[in-house]
């Protein structure tokens, strides 16, 4: 079979590839088919891999574009989110179409860590230490929390099982309310009025589609409990930005932690950057030292189940949309 792949991508699995033709595209837009430079909308492979590498590289518009040329059966991604509306056009097309949750873990970590950061007095016990000042620091406890997870994918998931190991009651939103043995209570969005008074942390996990688009606006900010905690690392389009404004200034919520925005990067001039209840950080969450090895290892055993004709993980349903 003949794959469509990052060069970089395809060296660091070249054992695994060895049976395959590859076509290879380098960071600076170079095709080669063997021996050969091709045009890469001409190179007609069965597969596309499309790898992080590719997608830093600013290639997103141009590996679409080898997939709708024809001759695809099979385009992975290793994007978690699929709001493009390229990736409707592929489905529209009849191609089997994965996508990657290599992120979870990290994003997981990154959730803890950007909540214990601003929960727990780390700069003032570094400070303490500094002046060599025996001080007792009272901080916020994350055990008995109520979280509140608005999406149970893979990400979700992952930010559920370390939220329940912190002592932490979790209840996760799903498209139908179906139970989720990860958390302790599931429900659809239509349950926000009930839940949101009542819970501590909100996470945004979900997917930004048609029905999840502008959510937290200001209804929801005002529905949610004073001094709770928001983090966002779903999508910039979830969330009306003047809405959280206006909320984190009555501390309702007390504190957003934002790693997706709107317009990327953020803008210098945008308030997000200044607000004291608000930390910001730069699509980053995902960036994890184990990211890229786990999105290698996923796309290795699709392609085995591939050869096989075994059902590939995480197949995107026409749903999804």
């Amino acid at each position: 079979m003949r794959i469509f792949a990052n060069a970089a991508a395809a060296r660091r699995v070249a054992g695994a590839l060895a049976a395959h033709e590859l076509v290879l595209i380098d960071a600076d837009g170079a095709c080669r088919l063997g021996d050969r430079n091709v045009p890469p909308a001409e190179s007609r492979p069965d597969i596309v891999w499309l790898t992080f590498e590719a997608l830093s590289s600013g290639m997103f518009d141009l590996f679409f574009d080898v997939v709708l040329a024809g001759g695809v059966t099979w385009f992975h991604t290793q994007q978690t989110g699929l709001d493009s509306p390229r990736y409707r056009a592929v489905m529209a097309r009849g191609i089997t179409l994965t996508n990657s949750h290599a992120q979870a873990p990290a994003i997981a970590d990154y959730v803890f860590a950007n909540i214990l950061a601003e929960t727990w007095p780390g700069d003032a016990a570094r400070a303490a230490q500094a002046e060599k000042k025996w001080r007792r620091l009272p901080f916020r406890e994350l055990g008995g929390r109520h979280w509140l997870i608005i999406g149970l994918g893979a990400i979700g998931g992952e930010i559920a099982r370390r939220a329940k190991g912190f002592g932490g009651r979790v209840t996760g939103l799903n498209r139908d309310g179906r139970p989720d043995a990860r958390v302790d209570a599931t429900g659809t969005l239509k349950d926000l009025p009930r839940l949101l008074p009542e819970t501590d942390i909100v996470v945004l996990a979900t997917a930004q589609t048609a029905a999840t688009a502008d959510l937290v606006d200001a209804q929801f900010i005002a529905a949610m409990k004073p001094r709770s905690i928001l983090v966002n690392i779903g999508r910039g389009g979830l969330i009306v930005d003047a809405a959280l404004i206006a909320g984190l200034d009555r501390d309702t919520p007390g504190l957003a932690i934002l790693d997706t925005f709107r317009e990327e990067p953020l803008p210098q001039s945008h308030p997000f950057w200044t607000h004291p209840r608000v930390r910001v950080t730069a699509h980053t969450s995902s960036s994890g030292d184990g990211t890229v090895a786990r999105a290698d290892n996923f796309f290795l055993e699709n392609l085995r189940r591939f050869e096989k004709g075994e059902a590939l993980l995480s197949r995107v349903a026409a749903d999804a949309f």
